[in-house]
């Protein structure tokens, strides 16, 4: 009984703890949102009777914004194909090795331990040196750098599904490595695939540090979003920002309902 209590009191604790530490987390984007329906130029919490589409109607005129946001889609798209792609031909590659499974997990996840100053510094330099004039391809470069350790390990993370004896077997039966990747690995980890390119997407979308030393003429969202932001500019960008973030929980969503759809499917 006492066992039984005293369980009871570390999880509710643990469960509390859990919850104080989400509210942390969420409270600041949801609270954004919250603004973004206030029609008045000073960002508070608007009364039932005044939520308005009014900031969301004005980023139409918002030219800048708008190229900037056109500017961050092109390099999150490119970032998240390459991305993925690459990660998925790491995760692959990790199925094969041996006993250097480790040393190679490591090398693949280091860019994600490197402050994005100094990396998009040291390119920064690099591409100075060699006569690379910046535009979104270098930026493109700097967030590739950045997203591959996470699309990586998700991919790595849904690879788990697969068991060593259905490779094996197909193997007996006479099939290809490619044979066994096409048929058996991919089907079993399209929700980690499909994480991995949201994940990707998401993770260049609102990357600032490195973007901020290989930009072009051109700046991306998250720069335009803080120059405005300084500069005293209209309340659109909390509109902006309220997009940006239903559109990453949904995202997000999807994900997750791939990956219980996935483990239905196994039952």
């Amino acid at each position: 009984m006492t066992i039984g209590f005293e369980s009871k009191i570390v999880r509710s604790a643990i469960w509390g703890l859990t919850a104080i530490a989400l509210l942390i987390i969420y409270l600041p984007p949801f609270y954004l949102l919250a603004i973004s329906f206030n029609p008045a130029l000073q960002p508070a919490l608007p009364n039932l009777s005044d939520v308005s589409l009014k900031w969301y109607i004005e980023l139409g005129s918002e030219r800048g914004l708008l190229a900037a946001l056109k500017e961050s889609l092109l390099i999150a798209t490119v970032t998240a194909a390459i991305s993925t792609i690459t990660a998925l031909l790491a995760a692959l590659a990790y199925l094969e090795l041996g006993r250097m499974r480790n040393a190679w997990f490591m090398l693949v996840i280091t860019p994600m331990f490197v402050p994005g100053v100094i990396q998009g510094l040291a390119l920064s330099v690099l591409l100075n040196r060699a006569e690379i004039v910046p535009y979104w391809g270098t930026v493109v470069l700097g967030h590739i750098l950045w997203s591959i350790p996470f699309a990586f390990t998700v991919i790595l993370t849904s690879l788990a599904v697969v068991k060593n004896n259905y490779l094996l077997a197909a193997a007996d039966l006479g099939a290809t490595w490619w044979q066994r990747v096409v048929d058996i690995i991919f089907p079993l980890i399209k929700p980690g695939i499909a994480g991995g390119i949201i994940f990707s997407f998401l993770l260049s979308l609102n990357e600032f540090s490195r973007s901020s030393y290989l930009v072009g003429r051109q700046n991306t969202l998250p720069l335009t979003m803080f120059g405005k932001m300084n500069s005293g500019a209209t309340p659109t960008i909390y509109a902006l920002s309220g997009i940006i973030f239903m559109f990453s929980v949904l995202a997000v969503g999807g994900f997750m309902y791939l990956q219980s759809r996935q483990k239905n499917l196994k039952k």
